[in-house]
């Protein structure tokens, strides 16, 4: 019986072309989804954007037998709330705990920093992915049409 081994940590620079790859995949599924056009914020960010970003904002990457198959990453504002962004996961490891075991780990660490609020923005109308996110215990809290499309900023209390 084969042995597997899931790893859920904080990344590296050296992860940066591994999280473009995963960002890349999951965002073009994304715009397919939900037939958007165009391009999305996500899509445009390069490696050392990325590498920039994990120096700045909490980045983190998970491996399932040292392959890198999820990434998710938080900032706190200012206001004293988590803002959760570039979240993805290969499409190849889809609906077996990757991206649960991800925001487990984010609500881990807000936890214990004091926030009050975590938030995050999907395509209202992405009615799989809004319903993940609200299995995860986060709520609607408002619509804007401010990137062409209707997009939900959905939050969690804590």
């Amino acid at each position: 019986m084969p042995v597997y081994s899931f790893v859920v940590r904080k990344a590296k620079k050296d992860d940066a072309n591994a999280i473009f790859h995963i960002l890349q995949e999951a965002f073009n599924k994304y715009m397919k989804d939900t037939n958007l056009h165009g391009t999305m914020e996500a899509l445009k960010e390069s490696v050392e954007q990325i590498e920039k970003e994990i120096d700045k904002q909490q980045v983190f990457i998970a491996c399932i037998n040292d392959e890198p198959v999820g990434t998710i990453r938080y900032e706190i504002n200012e206001n004293n709330q988590a803002h959760i962004s570039r979240f993805g996961v290969r499409l190849s490891y889809h609906n077996v705990g990757v991206g649960k075991s991800l925001l487990n780990l984010i609500d881990s660490e807000i936890s214990q920093q004091n926030v009050n609020k975590a938030y995050l923005f999907c395509a209202s109308y992405y009615t799989d992915l809004i319903k993940f996110y609200y299995g995860r215990g986060f709520y609607i809290e408002s619509t804007s049409n401010d990137k062409g499309y209707i997009r939900a900023k959905l939050v969690k209390d804590y």
